[in-house]
């Protein structure tokens, strides 16, 4: 019998793209719950996520580290895919290139690295330095911060998750740390929807929060 896969798309007023990134998910061979976690969205999110077919959750506490966490307790199955409600995906079959390792058994956690559009700043000024002093076997890693991700339910609920934007930095050196097998995969072009509207003062509140994640680890 086929493993089946849960994708998870954790949003916070993303009703612009959630439709789309919905989409993205069905697109997925063995995909039979999409859950998406509304993580306290003031917009129309909540009912054009329903329209489209998914599940969803509500997340009561604000922060992407909470909405995954809630994510991996409303899961149906094992293997669970996460998507970023922001980004717009150029690859239709990045469900499956991320889900598939895991189904063959090739590793235990999948992290993704693609080809920007745009952004990227955090990642090469802030943290790739930070893990190549502290974490050295880390640095390989293209896109460290990515939030495109899969791997087991029974695997994620055994890690603390942060609660804010270095959750995802945290999961990386957490999953490696405790001796998990780790893949890095292309998923192709992306782009972030979001990033435009990000201000000076919300991408330093990201860097300090990733550096803080990195910093708790050493």
């Amino acid at each position: 019998m086929e493993e089946k896969v849960s994708v998870i798309i954790p949003a916070f007023n993303e009703e612009k793209n959630i439709s789309k990134t919905i989409e993205i998910a069905k697109k997925g061979k063995f995909v039979d719950d999409i859950l998406v976690i509304n993580n306290l969205s003031t917009d129309g999110t909540e009912e054009i996520a329903k329209n489209q077919g998914a599940r969803v959750e509500r997340c009561n506490f604000q922060g992407k580290g909470y909405a995954m966490e809630k994510g991996i307790q409303c899961a149906k199955n094992d293997i669970i895919v996460f998507l970023d409600a922001d980004v717009k995906y150029g690859n239709e079959k990045i469900v499956d290139i991320l889900a598939t390792p895991l189904r063959m058994k090739n590793c235990d956690f999948v992290k993704s690295t693609f080809d920007r559009t745009k952004g990227g700043v955090v990642t090469e000024v802030a943290v790739k330095p930070l893990l190549k002093l502290a974490f050295p076997k880390m640095y390989h890693f293209s896109e460290p911060i990515s939030g495109m991700i899969a791997s087991r339910k029974s695997i994620l609920e055994k890690l603390v998750l942060e609660k804010d934007y270095g959750v995802d930095i945290g999961i990386l050196i957490d999953v490696i740390e405790q001796g998990y097998e780790v893949l890095e995969v292309n998923i192709g072009e992306i782009e972030n929807m979001s990033h435009g509207n990000k201000t000076n003062l919300t991408m330093s509140k990201m860097s300090s929060e990733i550096v803080n994640a990195i910093w708790k680890r050493i």
